[in-house]
């Protein structure tokens, strides 16, 4: 079993910043991608960025790139996202995830999820 954490999230005014960790603890997989999503009230839960273990790689939607960064310490097994520029559109629980492997943009791919940490993003 993975045990992931979240923590972070908060209120702030249209164009503030706000910085997502999540703790990993439990079983670790030798590799594997971690990734956030979110889910806004009444909408599905849709993807919003992922990195690989190795390299750094990262992958995001289109609708956070260039304003979020995901990033990641391997020894801490802790995931990092900064959101910059925030819109109201940005309002939604943010949840963490783990998946053995490659990263992927589809939810039903991870295995472990975290609890979310609740962003809002005021006009």
């Amino acid at each position: 079993q993975v045990q992931l954490v979240e923590s972070g999230g908060g209120l702030v005014q249209t164009g503030g910043s706000l910085r997502l960790s999540c703790a990993a603890s439990g079983r670790v997989f030798p590799s594997y991608a971690m990734a956030w999503f979110r889910q806004a009230p009444g909408k599905e839960r849709e993807f919003v960025a992922a990195i690989r273990r190795s390299g750094g790689i990262t992958l995001y939607a289109d609708s956070v790139k260039g304003r979020f960064t995901i990033s990641r310490d391997n020894a801490e097994n802790t995931v990092y996202m900064q959101m910059n520029s925030l819109k109201p559109e940005d309002t939604a629980v943010y949840y963490c995830a783990v998946r053995p492997g490659l990263y992927s943009r589809k939810s039903y791919e991870y295995d472990y999820w975290g609890q979310g940490t609740q962003v809002t993003v005021s006009s």
